[in-house]
């Protein structure tokens, strides 16, 4: 396959969950991709995907990876059965138990835990595009694609995003903890602390 027309989309608004699983395994789970959620593709066309996009690549059992950042080795992959990938109404799930000895894992681990990494984003080549030149900016429909990679990212393009970790008391105390944090943020940068 050639990177020629490999894009890459980073996710923001949808959280990473983590969660403590059996022997030394991490179990985390989110989505790398949102529907219907508009991107600003760096001031030069909006974006959007469509439902449906994933389910050929999904269907060919395209072999995906999932990285930090888009680089580095696998953490997990489809081929291998370490991960599993899911359209469901609100866009590409992505599920996986990470080992919890591998020393990239314990590299990024206590930054989920503390939010510093909480987005995703998906690596791909649109098949199946549409083009919408009457507004402004041009708004580009993502119909279909060929699925490259899936990656925990510090800077995502669309805000649907998330992962997290699996354990349901230190996702309740972090999901808590991180929204009195951005609360408190939102207040300093309105001027209002």
């Amino acid at each position: 396959m050639s990177d020629q027309k490999r894009e890459v989309r980073f996710n923001a608004s949808a959280p990473i969950e983590l969660r403590a699983a059996d022997d030394d395994q991490v179990a985390v789970a989110g989505y790398a991709a949102v529907f219907n959620e508009e991107a600003d593709i760096a001031g030069f066309f909006r974006e959007v995907i469509a439902p449906g996009a994933f389910r050929a690549a999904l269907d060919r059992g395209d072999d995906v990876s999932f990285l930090i950042n888009h680089r580095d080795l696998p953490l997990a992959r489809t081929s291998s059965g370490t991960l599993t990938l899911v359209e469901d109404e609100r866009g590409l799930k992505v599920e996986t138990e990470l080992d919890g000895a591998d020393p990239d894992v314990k590299r990024i681990l206590p930054k989920m835990k503390r939010g510093d990494l909480s987005k995703m984003s998906f690596a791909f080549r649109a098949t199946i595009d549409e083009w919408d030149d009457t507004g402004e900016t041009p708004l580009r429909t993502i119909k279909e694609v060929e699925l490259y990679d899936v990656s925990i990212v510090t800077d995502p393009a669309y805000e649907g995003t998330e992962i997290g970790l699996r354990s349901l008391s230190a996702a309740i105390a972090g999901q808590a903890g991180n929204m009195i944090r951005r609360m408190k943020m939102r207040l300093r940068l309105a001027g209002a602390v």
